[in-house]
């Protein structure tokens, strides 16, 4: 348990309650800048406002380089023994030019990425202002990570996250804040396949009997893969993207199908791939001459509740209520986050522990502004406490 007084727990609490308008006026600083995933330049833009505005006694910044990404941001405290990790992406989903700055409607301040998760960054930012500000912040383990390709699954910047899970207790993730507060404690796994059929070329008129058609055969593979999906067990299979063939009076020699599969238990994605490979391995026998070929597999594991992501929730939840904020548990999620890739190795997760609001991944991206300081002040209660 952290040492702290109810003295200093007060004033950190009063610090943070005077900067709603600062608060506000520093997202629209980083709202304002696009950082879709794939503009490198942009991201480390922002990764460089973020460094910036992290800038303080008690942590010490690091970048993890990228090649292929934006850069990703770890800052720590100096305190020894097991860190909490604080987790947060600077990358959003909206390419520029096509959802641009942030603007207030009343109760209401709308955006690219406010939500997602540019919010929850602001969270622990002002949190960790005050904490330092009273000269309890590097008192308390901690390990901040704003990573740069959450977006599209965190490939990059997994094994900077599972090398911080080293030495970790526990990690709270500021995802976008749900309905009520609701605290995340179950996501489902998430794979992706890539199915390539390959036949023979004919010409349909003169030659139709000497071609074998990719088409047909990923046809038969599409329909077995998408009986993989099993409701009552949580997993769904979508072939969401198909190509292929080159003229309708051409036999296809090749033909794509791009897939997207989730899953509730960790089992449950292996039999999934193996489902698959096994549906590949049949078409050969039901369309003679052709083969599917199939790469990928489970991208994310899932984020499944323990006895200690359990307990984790309801200290959080304590810190929360004690601030005014819901605290009750979030239903299971369909959308993976880098709460599943640390709890896959061990560490307890919890998400979702960003500004309240809806409409991610959409033009409606909204956050309540109203449960910007009451969101950090609940982790000032937790970290103070836990």
């Amino acid at each position: 348990m952290t040492t702290t007084t109810d003295a200093t727990l007060d004033q950190a609490l009063q610090l943070v309650s005077r900067q709603q308008a600062e608060m506000e006026r520093t997202l629209k600083l980083l709202v304002d800048e696009n950082s879709h995933t794939a503009e490198r330049d942009r991201v480390n833009k922002v990764g460089a406002m973020l460094a910036e505005l992290f800038t303080m006694p008690g942590l010490t910044p690091e970048w993890r380089k990228s090649e292929r990404f934006g850069n990703h941001l770890i800052l720590t405290t100096p305190a020894s023994g097991p860190r909490t990790l604080l987790i947060g992406h600077h990358d959003t989903v909206f390419p520029p030019g096509t959802f641009e700055g942030m603007r207030e409607d009343g109760e209401l301040l709308r955006g690219p990425g406010v939500l997602d998760m540019k919010g929850g960054l602001l969270v622990v930012r002002f949190a960790l202002k005050a904490l330092s500000e009273v000269g309890a912040l590097e008192r308390i383990p901690l390990a901040v990570i704003s990573v740069a390709d959450e977006e599209v699954g965190s490939e990059d910047s997994g094994p900077h996250l599972r090398e911080l899970c080293g030495n970790a207790k526990a990690a709270l993730v500021f995802e976008a804040g749900r309905l009520g507060d609701a605290i995340i404690t179950r996501r489902k796994g998430t794979g992706g396949i890539t199915a390539r059929a390959h036949g023979r070329a004919a010409h349909a008129g003169n030659a139709h009997r000497e071609g074998v058609n990719a088409i047909w055969a990923l046809a038969r593979f599409i329909d077995a893969a998408q009986r993989i999906t099993d409701y009552d067990r949580g997993i769904t299979v979508n072939v969401g993207k198909v190509s292929g063939g080159t003229s309708k009076n051409t036999v296809p020699d090749a033909a794509e199908a791009v897939i997207d599969f989730r899953f509730v238990r960790t089992d449950d994605g292996r039999d999934v791939e193996a489902a698959m490979a096994a549906a590949a391995d049949r078409v050969a026998g039901e369309v003679p001459g052709a083969r599917v070929e199939i790469s990928g597999g489970v991208r994310r594991l899932p984020l499944e509740q323990t006895a200690a992501s359990r307990a984790l929730m309801e200290r959080y939840a304590a810190a929360a209520r004690a601030t005014g904020l819901g605290a009750g548990e979030a239903p299971l999620l369909g959308g993976g986050s880098d709460a599943n890739t640390v709890s896959a190795v061990g560490v307890p997760a919890i998400d979702g522990l960003g500004p309240r609001g809806k409409g991610f991944h959409t033009n409606d991206e909204q956050i309540e502004r109203a449960t910007l300081v009451p969101k950090a002040q609940a982790l000032i209660r937790y970290l103070l406490t836990a």
